[in-house]
């Protein structure tokens, strides 16, 4: 019996590892994970023991990244080969197979160090859609402010989450680090704290040696570890089998990218193409809304061995593919009107209409608008002679701004009118809503 209740308490304490940090949810209203390393029981040490151990024997697999033998690394390596870290590790691993075959194909062709591959297991444990609690996204951890000119944000789509773009976004950011430091070491240190970080602590001190630097404590705590850990992790991921770990490489997935051209509900796709929704859904996780952008430039990235139906499928022009409301014009109305109620843009109107011009709607004519959201039918524009009545709603209760969020969307859900939201609110009709902002609705 001890020894039952010792291993549950074991599987319970790893649960706890992996999961700890799970997050309430994205700005994108997607689910997230926040991603946190075991908690090792005692500090790390950060300089050399009286009589340092060497711990492990470099592999057949040498590390093209010096600083293996550090006793930072050395004791890294101690601390990842405990049985509840290697379990850890494994755990990690499986997260890792859909991107790992990718990933090793995008350094190769630059041929870039191979410990790089293990990057995401330091920096989100190969979770897709992790977000750190500084706002960090996705396998490789992007800030909003280090994305350009790799990817970019848009009422669409957030491409931190786009595993494809945002590997080829770190790979060419870790390259040039490189290039302007000289040294992988020196290079990792600047993808944790920035190129210009690092080279200023380089021109303070006169010193060009990250192991230096971390020894004099001239970097972040955060960033003194980060390399060891790298080190650390590569080689015993590398060296699996002397550690017990038993890892799939088989099971990483070849991918390509399909040009839409449309936009399209996944949901839709999936029914249509016989492929499971999750598989599209994890595949493109950049998306807001499980809806393509309107540009027609949108590359949806599916397994290779499922690209033959999916292009069959929207080869196909019979088939809908996204939803639609259906809208008959009446006196007085406008695209942008229709566009502001239904949440969608005009271009997406035009696209979802095509010869329908702004300026030449037809009382009586029928529209599809995009459905991308629930809201409630649209009541048609105001006669030009009608006066807006005055507001007598007690406007005493509060509600805080989600992303996406319209005066239309949350006059809505209060049954008010836009005009009375933006008037107790001091705004304008056509002013900008920002996430988190406070405005006065009805009680």
């Amino acid at each position: 019996m001890p020894s039952l209740i010792k291993n549950f308490f074991f599987k319970l304490c790893l649960v706890f590892f992996v999961f700890d940090g799970l997050a309430e949810e994205l700005e994108t209203e997607k689910s997230t994970f926040v991603f946190t390393e075991p908690d090792f029981s005692r500090p790390l040490r950060t300089s050399p023991s009286e009589n340092p151990q060497r711990l492990m024997e470099k592999s057949d697999y040498p590390l093209n990244i010096a600083g293996f033998d550090e006793p930072l690394t050395q004791e890294y390596v101690k601390r990842y080969s405990t049985k509840a870290s290697l379990e850890w590790l494994s755990s990690i691993m499986k997260n890792a197979e859909p991107y790992m075959a990718f990933i090793r194909q995008r350094i190769e062709e630059r041929n870039l160090p191979w410990e790089l591959l293990y990057v995401p297991v330091i920096e989100s444990g190969f979770i897709g859609n992790s977000r750190s609690r500084s706002g960090a996204t996705g396998l490789w951890q992007f800030m909003r402010n280090s994305i350009k000119p790799y990817m970019k944000i848009t009422d669409w789509l957030d491409e931190r989450l786009d595993f494809w773009k945002a590997t080829e976004g770190a790979l060419s950011k870790l390259a040039e680090n490189h290039r302007a430091l000289d040294d992988w070491a020196l290079a990792l240190a600047a993808y944790n704290m920035g190129l210009g970080g690092v080279s200023r602590i380089i021109k303070q001190t006169g010193v060009k040696d990250y192991w230096e630097l971390s020894r004099k404590k001239h970097l972040k705590t955060e960033t003194i570890h980060y390399v060891p850990k790298l080190l650390a992790v590569s080689y015993i991921l590398t060296n699996h089998r002397k550690f017990g770990l038993k890892l799939n490489w088989e099971r990483s997935p070849e991918w390509t990218r399909i040009n839409v051209g449309r936009s399209v509900d996944l949901s839709l796709l999936a029914d249509a193409s016989g492929i499971a929704l999750s598989k599209l859904q994890k595949a493109n996780q950049e998306l807001f809304f499980n809806i393509t952008p309107p540009d027609n430039n949108y590359l949806l990235k599916v397994h290779t061995s499922d690209a033959e139906q999916i292009n069959a499928v929207l080869e196909n022009t019979d088939i809908h593919l996204i939803k639609y409301y259906i809208y008959v014009i009446k006196s007085g109305d406008t695209l942008s009107a229709l566009a502001r109620h239904y949440q969608v843009s005009v271009d997406l109107i035009e696209q979802a209409n095509p010869g329908v011009k702004p300026n030449s709607l037809r009382i009586g004519q029928r529209l599809l608008i995009p459905a991308l959201r629930d809201v409630s039918p649209y009541i048609g524009a105001r006669p030009n002679n009608e006066k807006i009545p005055l507001n007598t709603t007690q406007f005493t209760d509060e509600y805080i701004v989600k992303k996406g969020e319209t005066l239309w969307s949350i006059a809505s859900k209060y049954r008010i009118t836009p005009d009375a939201l933006a008037n107790a609110n001091g705004m304008g009709l056509n002013d900008t809503l920002s996430i988190g902002k406070r405005l006065k609705v009805p009680k």
